[in-house]
């Protein structure tokens, strides 16, 4: 095994996102880290500091729509509703931030499975990343598809009094760490042209690993201060579990 692919196989989609801390510190891939990680700084330290402002405004107004018989919830639902709220806004501005650094999150996964897979590195520059910007941008389209139905019958859960307030925040969670994974694992199969439902449906089979990654993705994005790095750790961590898990399979793409 040569010395550029024999890099730790982590055992769970939790171990490939911190393997992603790793890799997007090694010589040869931080210049590919750096644009993505402006694009989230920038975009995350402003919408991150107004939602946590309102958050406590939005979440009064919530438990007003709960009945009088049910105050007695209020010291439960408040951090339930928070959590829900937090990971709503973090998905918003994650979805937004990838849109806008998704040819260059493609660049750095690229760049990186090259480098583990010691393989000669793309010759990919600003016109060729130009050129295939309109294919990029029908991707990001084809994922806010498959993902605005569930989002919005997962919204009006959450407006159910009792129910929505109890059982939403945790549908929520668990739907945006499977569109993390989906989102992040994404740049990776799309530089091989790997049709939407068929990378779909290779996550699925591994649903337990895809969900473990998209789960700790998801507790970063909501964190501050972390949520500032998370693109280009997420993007190599997912790269990582492509060479090991899906790659031979799509050989033919």
């Amino acid at each position: 095994m040569s010395q550029s692919t024999a890099h730790r196989q982590p055992s769970s989609g939790a171990g490939y996102f911190f393997h992603g801390m790793s890799l997007a510190m090694q010589p040869g891939t931080r210049r590919f880290v750096i644009l993505p990680l402006l694009i989230n700084i920038l975009l995350f330290g402003s919408a991150f500091t107004y939602v946590l402002v309102q958050l406590d405004d939005w979440i009064n107004h919530w438990m007003s729509a709960l009945p009088a018989w049910l105050d007695w919830l209020s010291y439960l639902l408040w951090p339930l509703l928070a959590i829900a709220a937090l990971v709503t806004f973090s998905y918003f501005f994650s979805t937004l931030a990838n849109w806008i650094a998704a040819p260059f999150n493609g660049l750095l996964a690229e760049h990186l499975e090259a480098k583990l897979t010691g393989s000669k590195a793309p010759d990919a520059g600003l016109s060729a990343i130009l050129k295939d910007l309109p294919r990029i941008m029908h991707r990001e389209w084809v994922k806010l598809k498959y993902y605005l139905p569930k989002a919005i019958g997962l919204l009006i859960l959450l407006w159910i009094p009792a129910i929505g307030q109890t059982l939403g925040p945790v549908l929520w969670f668990l739907f945006s760490a499977w569109m993390m994974s989906i989102q992040y694992a994404d740049y990776p199969f799309d530089n091989h042209k790997v049709p939407f439902p068929a990378m779909r449906d290779a996550l699925k089979q591994k649903r337990g690993k895809s969900l473990s990654f998209g789960s700790l993705v998801m507790l970063f994005t909501m964190t501050p201060l972390l949520n500032l790095v998370v693109m280009p750790i997420a993007v190599c961590g997912a790269t990582a579990m492509w060479v090991d898990h899906y790659r031979g399979q799509f050989r033919n793409y």
